[in-house]
């Protein structure tokens, strides 16, 4: 993991000076820089765990994943991942979709015709588009692996159900809030919305979200 992103602190003045309830949320939420937004910078290992828990909950994807780090020797990258077969990966609880996107994505990288590290030079929207044409990965996973993986500061989830779940309480709005009032936000946050992300986050969540 690595430390704190350096943004961190010049965003919670940000926010906090341009709004009330967003000031209210990080004064209620010191934490400890350790739990702050962090990142394992390890894209295909990031890509792997987001393809595992999709559709299916926090525990359940928890129990496949450990069984899928265990198949591979708990050395997750695409050489060795390459050599399990459709059958051993199956075994781990996972889908036939699901095997064959981590196939798909494990082949890509290694034949690098998918390559991470063009990723660091692309805007946002460029990377999600990016992200999004691997099997399995949509929008959302693609905007995870940007605000988690890569700490993007400006990442705003729109398709997040925990998301949306916070705004519609925190600023008393019906659930699901209006798209005007959700953009609103997204302005009036930038070009810190990831950080406004998290602090909503934990607002409905007391344990600190990692990916």
């Amino acid at each position: 993991m690595t430390k704190i992103p350096k943004y961190w602190n010049k965003a919670k003045k940000f926010l906090s000076k341009k709004d009330n309830t967003m000031s209210n949320l990080i004064k209620s939420y010191q934490s400890p820089s350790e739990i702050i937004l962090t990142s394992r910078r390890d894209v295909f290992f990031s890509l792997c765990k987001s393809i595992i828990g999709q559709q299916i909950s926090v525990a359940a994807a928890n129990s496949v994943f450990m069984r899928f780090k265990k198949k591979c020797n708990n050395k997750i990258n695409p050489k060795t991942v390459s050599k399990l077969s459709f059958a051993q990966l199956k075994s781990c609880g996972l889908s036939r979709q699901k095997v064959l996107g981590i196939k798909s994505l494990t082949k890509q990288i290694l034949e690098k015709s998918f390559n991470p590290s063009l990723i660091t030079k692309m805007s946002d929207e460029e990377a999600i588009i990016y992200l999004s044409s691997l099997r399995q990965i949509g929008r959302w996973s693609a905007e995870m692996i940007l605000l988690f993986t890569y700490n993007r500061s400006n990442i705003w989830p729109t398709q997040d159900i925990g998301l949306l779940r916070a705004i519609s309480k925190n600023y008393k709005k019906k659930y699901l809030p209006p798209d005007k009032f959700v953009n609103l936000l997204k302005k009036r946050f930038s070009p810190y919305c990831s950080v406004a992300t998290w602090y909503l986050w934990r607002s409905i969540d007391p344990e600190p979200i990692q990916y």
